[in-house]
C-alpha cells in the first residue's frame, strides 16, 4: 500500500555501489538497494541501477542492450543485461521524448527511468508495451500521490489537460530485439520554462492547484501555493515498476484484447473525443476506439482512419 512503500523507502536509503556500466563512461552505477527490496518478485528486482546525471536513460540502456558478455553489468550467466534491467536518473542533460522532442530533466525533481524488456511478442504487437506503459504509470501516479492521470494515445500522462509526463519506447534491430521502454514524469516542480508552462504541469503543482491557498500573499509560481506535499520519488518509482511487471507479463501471457479494454478506463481519448491529428497533412474527426493492435481509429468526415504514429491532441 502506499503508506508501506513510503515506509520502506525512508527506511532504506543507501545504495550499494557496483562496478562501471558498459559504455557509459561517466561514473559509478549504484545498485538500487531500497528498490530492489521492493521489487521482490519481479523482473525488475536486482536489476536496478541508479545515476546522479545521465545524457539519456533511454539513449544509455538502448546502447547497452546489445553488448557482448564481459563489457560491463551481465547476468549470472554472462549473457549481457537482462531482461528487467533498470537505469533511473536524478537527472538527465539530453532527455528525449516522442518525435525528437526534448524532455526538461533537471535535477531532483523529476523520476527519469528506462526498463530493458526482451519480449516474445510478434511485431505488430509492440505498441502494446507502451499502452502498458501508460495504464501502469497511471496505477502508480494514483497509488502514490492521488492524482487520478488521463492517457493521452498513446503514450502521454495528463493533468487538468497538461502534460506531467511521457513514455518513449524503442527498440534496436541490432541488439537482438530488445525494447527499451522510458518514463519521464514531472514530480516536484514548483515552476516550469515559460515555453512549457501553458501545455505541462508537474504532480507538485496539479496538487498545489487543488489547494486553497491560506493568504493570496502566499501565491507560488504560476499562481499556485505551496502547500501541497512533495511526491516522493522512490515510492512512486517502486510503485511504476511494480505495476508494469504485472502489465507486461499480462501482456506476453494473454495478448493484447484485455490490455486494450484495460487501456480505455484509463483514456478519455479512445472513444467519443473531438481530435486533431498531426499526420498525413492533418485532420479532425471523433475517436472511434482502437483496432485489434492497439491503434486508435478516428472517424472523420471523409470517412474511418487509423492514426499510425501522428500526435493526437483534444479540439
Amino acid at each position: 500500500d502506499e503508506v508501506g512503500i513510503a515506509m520502506r523507502c525512508a527506511a532504506s536509503a543507501s545504495f550499494v555501489y557496483a562496478g562501471r556500466v558498459a559504455t557509459l563512461h561517466r561514473e559509478r552505477a549504484a545498485a538500487d538497494a531500497a528498490l530492489d527490496e521492493l521489487l521482490e518478485g519481479t523482473i525488475f528486482a536486482g536489476h536496478v541501477y541508479r545515476f546522479a546525471s545521465i545524457d539519456s536513460t533511454n539513449s544509455a540502456l538502448l546502447a547497452d542492450a546489445g553488448l557482448p558478455a564481459g563489457s560491463g553489468l551481465n547476468d549470472a550467466s554472462g549473457a549481457g543485461l537482462p531482461e528487467g534491467t533498470v537505469y533511473l536518473a536524478d537527472e538527465q542533460t539530453a532527455g528525449r521524448g516522442r518525435a525528437g522532442h526534448i524532455w526538461h530533466s533537471p535535477p531532483g525533481v523529476g523520476l527519469y527511468l528506462s526498463v530493458l524488456l526482451r519480449p516474445s511478442l510478434p511485431p505488430d504487437e509492440l505498441l502494446g508495451i507502451t499502452l502498458a506503459a501508460g495504464i501502469a504509470a497511471a496505477q502508480a501516479i494514483f497509488q502514490v500521490a492521488g492524482a487520478q492521470c488521463d492517457v493521452r494515445w498513446p503514450n502521454d500522462l495528463l493533468l487538468h489537460n497538461k502534460k506531467t509526463g511521457g513514455i518513449l519506447t524503442e527498440m534496436n534491430s541490432g541488439n537482438g530485439g530488445a525494447v527499451v521502454v522510458g518514463f519521464g514524469i514531472n514530480l516536484n516542480h514548483t515552476s516550469l520554462p515559460p515555453e512549457l508552462q501553458e501545455s505541462a504541469t508537474s504532480l507538485l503543482l496539479a496538487k498545489n492547484a487543488q489547494v486553497p491557498a491560506k493568504d493570496d500573499k502566499r501565491a507560488h509560481t504560476q499562481g499556485f501555493p505551496a502547500d501541497a506535499a512533495r511526491v516522493d520519488a522512490t515510492a512512486l518509482a517502486a510503485a511504476l515498476l511494480q505495476f508494469f511487471d504485472r502489465e507486461y507479463r499480462s501482456l506476453v501471457q494473454q495478448g493484447q484484447p484485455a490490455l486494450l479494454a484495460r487501456f480505455e478506463q484509463h483514456s478519455s481519448y479512445v472513444r467519443g473525443k473531438r481530435v486533431v491529428v498531426g499526420e498525413e497533412g492533418g485532420y479532425e474527426g471523433i475517436s472511434a476506439g482502437l483496432d485489434d493492435r492497439g491503434f486508435l481509429r478516428v472517424h472523420t468526415a471523409e470517412g474511418m482512419r487509423t492514426v499510425l504514429s501522428g500526435s493526437v491532441r483534444a479540439v
